[in-house]
């Protein structure tokens, strides 16, 4: 038997709480495991309990997200963090990436997307809500300082592709969104393969992770 993701819920809302309980206990791979109404003693808590994942909000009474992820950071984590937020502002999405959060949830889309995200997250790919999806990408075409923060030197066109592959889009949705062929991604994938000398996708999505290039 598959073991089942064990999901620690942080929120100041029972309300969301209760509702986002409702919704996993549909999935059988999913464990809730605890819950907090505040960000005190967040990170002994998860730990105690052997948490995979944190669905955690930004507003919380005590301590909040920030707060929560700073000292992640600083102590090492545990375990996986999505944050789960009533803002999609730009500066405060690229600051829980930094962080090292591995998604962004919106609350207003929370119900239809929370086990996609957290199973896409259980499986090592950062997730994020659509609407956190279209400023990242936004930010692809405006960003043109990016080629400056990398080791390796990739094209405009290379960095568009793999901040897309990092988004998780399929090679017929990053040809859609560039108007070339899903062929041509799929040549583009295999040379930032061999360039960046990494395995496969995952490495592609591990380097644009160190590299910031999928920060907002």
């Amino acid at each position: 038997m598959e073991p089942k993701i064990k999901i620690y819920l942080a929120d100041d809302h029972q309300v969301l709480i209760d509702g986002m309980l409702a919704v996993l206990k549909t999935n059988a791979l999913f464990e809730v495991v605890g819950h907090a109404l505040n960000g005190e003693n967040i990170i002994e808590k998860v730990c105690a309990v052997k948490a995979d994942i944190l669905i955690m909000d930004i507003n919380m009474p005590i301590r909040d997200g920030i707060e929560v992820l700073k000292e992640f950071s600083v102590k090492g984590y545990c375990c996986k963090v999505i944050v789960l937020s009533s803002y999609d502002d730009y500066k405060l999405v690229k600051e829980v990436i930094k962080l090292g959060a591995s998604g962004y949830l919106s609350k207003e889309c929370a119900g239809e997307n929370i086990i996609e995200a957290i199973t896409t997250v259980a499986n090592g790919t950062p997730y994020y809500s659509q609407n956190i999806r279209d400023k990242i990408i936004n930010s692809v075409t405006n960003n043109g300082d990016s080629n400056s923060m990398l080791g390796v030197p990739l094209t405009n066109r290379e960095i568009e592709i793999l901040k897309l592959i990092s988004l998780e889009y399929s090679g017929k949705e990053i040809g859609e969104e560039l108007f070339i062929s899903p062929s041509t991604v799929e040549t583009h994938r295999k040379n930032l393969i061999k360039k960046l000398n990494v395995k496969n996708t995952i490495g592609l999505v591990k380097y644009a992770l160190k590299n910031n290039l999928i920060n907002p």
